[in-house]
């Protein structure tokens, strides 16, 4: 490539020939690409207003460092549109953030997805699904955009350092948006304003699916949710882990009409996502012997309200809300949030 690119050009007989030839080379997540040509590359770095060599993150443990050029490569190639390369760039920057802790994300036999939450006038502006089948195929801003990011940590990141004994399927692609509503946004609550456009990262397990179609009050509806936070075998019931959330439409308007807030939600569910450290000695979590005053002494699924990061999303029909334990290991990871535009660094 040329005009500043420093990438290598492969010479190839066709669309078919280049896709076969990424594959033979392991720069796939195991689904064909697009070539990520010399002009689609340029068009992408002039929609972002970026050089090919600017530096948008790096996992120093592995001494990787991701360029413009080389997202924008893996942008191309997971199928992106150029107008969506802005978010995979803030994503990028944000899962750089020391405090997310992507070597150990990515590296863990834990198997975090990164669940990649947009808010902003940009979610509407790209048409990135926040409604039905908000976690399912279907819509190309939510598969592209996530897979991008999952592509950048094989190709650059290096897809060798992954030791995950599962995994989960949104390794693949795990990008949404939150549905405008009577709450405050994620982004909001995390520090910015309404009118910024912003992604939310978080190294989040597989999607638990909640159902609750009896409940008329909110308080039964919370504790239904709570309980699965609390499950024995849940990462939140082993660390100091912070927990993602979504409400549906139905449950949130249950909880709306009663004029409950994010704020009085997440209280109940901190409240109430607790077990008594009896329960985990005789779940064989801890395998200490149980004492007296463990069944009054009580384990937390999340140390502060703050630590549950609350969406509201998902199809007008069906009572199913869901909740993610986060990652952890040695070291956490935190949620960062990171603001979208080519002027845009630094989050919350």
């Amino acid at each position: 490539m040329s005009q500043g690119l420093v990438s290598d050009t492969i010479e190839c007989e066709g669309p078919e020939d280049a896709v076969e030839t990424f594959f033979q080379k392991g720069w796939t997540d195991g689904l064909p690409v697009i070539p990520p040509t010399e002009g689609k590359v340029l068009k992408f770095l002039g929609a972002a207003g970026l050089a090919p060599d600017e530096i948008l993150g790096a996992i120093p443990e592995r001494n990787r460092i991701f360029t413009a050029e080389k997202v924008a490569v893996n942008a191309v190639m997971a199928g992106c549109l150029p107008e969506y390369f802005p978010v995979v760039v803030a994503a990028v920057r944000g899962i750089s953030r020391p405090e997310f802790g992507l070597h150990g994300v990515s590296a863990s036999t834990a198997g975090a997805g990164i669940l990649m939450v947009v808010n902003g006038p940009v979610s509407k502006e790209l048409g990135i699904n926040s409604g039905q089948n908000l976690m399912a195929p279907g819509n190309r801003a939510n598969a592209t955009i996530g897979r991008a990011v999952r592509l950048v940590l094989y190709n650059l990141g290096g897809r060798e350092f992954d030791r995950s004994t599962l995994g989960h399927p949104g390794k693949y692609t795990f990008c949404i948006s939150e549905q405008e509503s009577r709450w405050e946004p994620l982004h909001v609550l995390r520090g910015l304003t309404k009118e910024t456009s912003a992604v939310t990262l978080f190294a989040a397990e597989g999607p638990n699916q909640v159902q609750n179609h009896s409940a008329l009050k909110p308080e039964n509806i919370l504790n239904t949710i709570a309980d699965r936070m609390r499950s024995l075998g849940s990462f939140n019931m082993g660390g100091d882990v912070e927990c993602a959330v979504i409400i549906c439409p139905e449950h949130y308007e249950t909880l709306n009409r009663a004029g409950w807030t994010k704020k009085d939600v997440r209280k109940h569910l901190f409240e109430k996502a607790c077990r008594p450290l009896a329960d985990l000695k005789r779940g064989g979590l801890n395998e200490t012997p149980v004492l007296p005053e463990d069944e009054k002494t009580m384990v937390r699924a999340v140390s502060s309200p703050d630590q549950i990061l609350l969406i509201m999303a998902g199809g007008v029909a069906g009572r199913f809300s869901a909740c993610m334990s986060g990652w952890f290991s040695r070291h956490m990871s935190r949620a960062v949030t990171e603001p979208i535009g080519p002027s845009c660094a630094g989050g919350t």
